[in-house]
């Protein structure tokens, strides 16, 4: 029995990649808990690029994506600041706040985060519009990669705050173990023709989902064209 549990646990663990074109992720409440696991079996970076797409309501601080190594738990972390115009971008367990985007509440936003450790350059992008280039850490992250949506660690895999957690929804993320070229990150903005992520992929995701969180098809703006055909009728069509 013991055995057959462990294969259980392995095969959840390491079911097959999905493509979640189309889909998001939605977290629906505050806890210490609930988050998703992206898995990866990379365990060395030089270098790193992440966007996602994310909506929140939320003013207080939040992690946006989570990565976590054995030495650093703040090995590369996305965190939105209350300040409506700073954003926080960690590299081996060092912060830098980058200012001047304007982050939106409940709207799609597309934000992209780099960098690069042989520089020690960190940047960050929302809706396109990129932040200047500033010092944050050099050198290369190495170890057992733990990556979480929803939550921010403090320690490896863990160390979670409730006031920290992400409310809201994620879709399309994409990771890169490069630095991403500002004309590539227009194109991922755009959706249009870009190449998806090496590490992290969203159009081939192994996750795992843990708490109350949903899967869903992605929400967006329904545009509506509404023709008069006779008196009093109208016919309408929406396409999300």
């Amino acid at each position: 029995m013991k055995c057959l549990l462990t294969v259980v646990m392995l095969t959840v663990c390491a079911a097959a990649p999905e493509d979640l074109t189309g889909k998001m992720f939605s977290f629906p409440q505050e806890t210490k808990t609930d988050h998703v696991k992206l898995i990866t079996t990379r365990d060395e970076f030089k270098a790193i690029t992440v966007c996602l797409r994310s909506f929140t309501d939320l003013s207080r601080n939040h992690g946006i994506f989570s990565l976590a190594t054995p030495t650093f738990a703040n090995a590369f972390l996305i965190f939105k600041k209350t300040a409506s115009d700073q954003i926080e971008v960690n590299a081996r367990n060092k912060g830098t706040s980058l200012f001047g985007q304007e982050y939106k509440l409940n709207t799609w936003q597309s934000v992209c985060a780099s960098w690069d450790g042989t520089t020690g350059l960190v940047q960050i992008w929302v809706d396109g519009k990129p932040s200047s280039r500033r010092y944050c850490s050099d050198g290369t992250l190495s170890g057992h990669t733990l990556i979480t949506l929803g939550q921010e660690q403090d320690s490896h895999g863990g160390g979670f705050d409730p006031q920290q957690t992400f409310v809201g929804m994620i879709a399309d993320v994409h990771m890169w173990d490069f630095v991403l070229s500002p004309c590539e990150i227009q194109r991922f903005v755009d959706d249009l023709n870009f190449s998806p992520g090496n590490v992290i992929n969203w159009r081939a995701l192994q996750y795992e989902i843990v708490g109350k969180i949903l899967l869903e098809d992605k929400q967006g703006a329904c545009s509506c064209l509404i023709k008069k055909k006779v008196p009093n009728i109208f016919s309408q069509s929406c396409q999300a």
